[in-house]
């Protein structure tokens, strides 16, 4: 009788009903990373806001926080299709390696040197094919993502370190290649500066200005705008196109999706290379800065990405998350990672101890907005 009098009170359109302004805010996924990253820039301003706020510090932290970013809204579009990426940080190490190995010894098989541009081809399309074949394998065997990617990120990091030595005289890292951005315009998309008109403007109105007088920074690391431009596509697809229904509806029900001819298996496929894609991006952006590759690069990056996916409003159970979630997510993370730099009394691994608790409390905090959006469903 309970039970009758309680679905009496109850329909399913109460859950589409519109509330205050403010609870719909509240509803947002994104209102968590939001409060956060607020949060965090506002206590950052008050301990350290000469380091954190001024022009090196903004290039600096902006480095960081656009290259985990890259990753993050890769990982974010697949949880949201109800998968996971575990091979990333391996991949980046595996992209570094070979473009970085093409540009000192030239192209597989003998066939000459290689340019900027063959060598980040060539890597990207071995990077998407890999991406494939672990799409391919998750949708056609049915076993778990989180297997399947867990196998490629120890085989692809033990390929990488095997690749170094035996062509690197037994060294895991190659160092001193050409500063490929005088001469290139690839090498410079990737590791060039870009914003430069900006910094010239603030040095004009005198604020980018050093200790000398002379201008400080000249402009942002391009993994800023590849961060942008990779997030506004992103954001695009998932809200205003056909494309982003059915990565929600793959990961909400592919069941049902299926029945609603979504193509769940291409839309699977196709999320899992584009980790592959953004990971590659994220090690062309250090190879064409750096001028250096190392086996080690990309360490623990698919946790610190699936992490700020996370926090940014994504689901683990997948169908629910947005990309402005995700990159109020990378800024949080880049910030507190950069940030052991500026204050000296705080031991760098409390890094680690922030990550796992803003972690925790996210995963809780995402699945009662979920609730509280689907009523309870």
């Amino acid at each position: 009788m309970a039970d009758q009098s309680a679905s009496a009170g109850r329909t399913e359109a109460d859950r589409l009903r519109q509330g205050s302004a403010f609870m719909e805010i509240l509803k947002r996924p994104e209102i968590g990373a939001f409060s956060g990253m607020l949060a965090i820039m506002i206590f950052l301003w008050f301990i350290a806001g000469d380091v954190v706020y001024n022009p090196l510090g903004i290039k600096n932290n902006l480095a960081i926080i656009s290259q985990l970013g890259i990753i993050a809204i890769g990982a974010c579009l697949l949880m949201i299709a109800g998968e996971f990426d575990l091979s990333i940080g391996s991949m980046i190490g595996f992209a570094g390696m070979s473009m970085a190995m093409m540009l000192k010894w030239g192209l597989p098989f003998g066939l000459g040197p290689a340019t900027p541009f063959l060598a980040f081809s060539l890597t990207l399309a071995m990077t998407l094919g890999i991406g494939f074949l672990i799409g391919q394998i998750v949708v056609r065997s049915g076993l778990s993502s989180f297997i399947v990617t867990l196998a490629f990120l120890f085989a692809l990091r033990g390929l990488t370190e095997v690749s170094f030595r035996l062509l690197n005289e037994g060294s895991t890292q190659i160092s001193g290649l050409p500063d490929f951005k005088e001469t290139s315009t690839v090498a410079y998309i990737f590791g060039g500066e870009t914003f430069k008109w900006l910094f010239s403007l603030l040095y004009e109105i005198g604020w980018n200005v050093n200790r000398r007088g002379n201008q400080w920074v000249t402009g942002l690391d391009a993994r800023v705008a590849w961060w942008m431009v990779i997030a506004l596509l992103a954001y695009i697809a998932l809200a205003k196109t056909q494309i982003g229904n059915w990565i929600y509806a793959t990961g909400d029900n592919k069941e049902a999706a299926r029945a609603n001819g979504v193509p769940v298996r291409k839309v699977k496929i196709s999320l899992f290379m584009f980790t592959a894609f953004t990971a590659t991006i994220f090690a062309a952006a250090q190879v064409f800065d750096t001028n250096t590759a190392d086996a080690a690069k990309g360490n623990l990056k698919e946790l610190e990405a699936i992490a700020a996916a996370v926090v940014g409003g994504t689901v683990m159970t997948g169908g629910f998350g947005s990309i402005v979630g995700v990159i109020f997510g990378a800024v949080i993370f880049g910030l507190v990672q950069n940030s052991v730099f500026y204050i000296p009394w705080i031991d760098g691994s409390f890094y680690r101890v922030f990550v796992g608790t803003v972690l925790l409390i996210a995963a809780f905090a995402n699945e009662n907005i979920r609730k509280r959006i689907t009523g309870g469903i």
